[in-house]
């Protein structure tokens, strides 16, 4: 069964940069659409961005030039680096992969890992 860790929240002043991480197995990094999905307390789940095996990758429109997904298959992990940091990206950062052909940060995807909490102070 494929298992998706997310690791690398934490606390930081706005401003600030965090890298988010979601530990994968090999085949679903290479072959499945992964994304990156955030959920603020009292507000829906959001889509942050997401990349196909062709490595295109799609973002929320506002957070374009803040945030970059990647990936490194020597350590079989899903990449979030995000800058700039504002008190309103503060969430729960979900790593989420569905094996549709599509790929868009609207996806509904079919596994999800448990989060990482970001928190992001003014």
């Amino acid at each position: 069964q494929v298992q998706l860790v997310e690791s690398g929240g934490g606390s930081v002043q706005a401003g600030g940069s965090l890298r988010l991480s979601c530990a994968t197995s090999e085949y679903t990094l290479r072959f499945d659409c992964m994304g990156w999905f955030r959920q603020a307390p009292g507000k829906e789940r959001e889509g942050v961005a997401t990349i196909d095996r062709y490595s295109t990758t799609t973002y929320a429109e506002s957070l374009k030039g803040r945030f970059t997904i990647s990936r490194d298959y020597a350590e079989n992990t899903l990449y979030l680096q995000m800058n700039s940091l504002k008190p309103e990206d503060s969430a729960m950062y979900y790593c989420a992969v569905t094996y549709r052909t599509r790929c868009t940060i609207d996806n509904d995807m079919d596994l999800w890992g448990k989060g990482t909490l970001v928190t992001i102070s003014s």
